[in-house]
């Protein structure tokens, strides 16, 4: 004969259930975090390269020895490579997490 009542053990499922759709929350808010975060700073470093705010930073200004490298194309396009990469990378999250989004529950 048991002791324990129907009540008692539905308790830990109910909180089971509570904190897996609490965390499921938290990974969509960081997930859709990530894409926002990820295409800013891509755009940021895809666009400012070439923009005339490049040439007047602070390292051609001080450093004579930095200046020629950054100045040249092929850093500039080395950090608009980033920025590409960073856009990518907010793309396929995004996708991930649209996919997500509208996947049926799983049982």
């Amino acid at each position: 004969m048991s002791t324990e009542t129907p009540h008692a053990t539905a308790e830990p499922a109910a909180r089971s259930e509570n904190s897996g759709r609490l965390q499921h929350w938290h990974r969509r808010v960081l997930g859709f975090s990530l894409v926002i975060f990820a295409l800013e700073l891509g755009l940021f470093l895809f666009i400012l390269p070439w923009r005339p705010e490049w040439n007047s930073n602070w390292l051609p200004a001080h450093s004579r020895e930095w200046s020629w490298l950054w100045l040249s194309r092929y850093f500039r396009g080395a950090v608009s490579g980033l920025g590409l990469l960073n856009i990518y990378i907010a793309f396929a999250e995004l996708i991930k997490q649209l996919r997500s989004l509208f996947r049926p529950p799983a049982r």
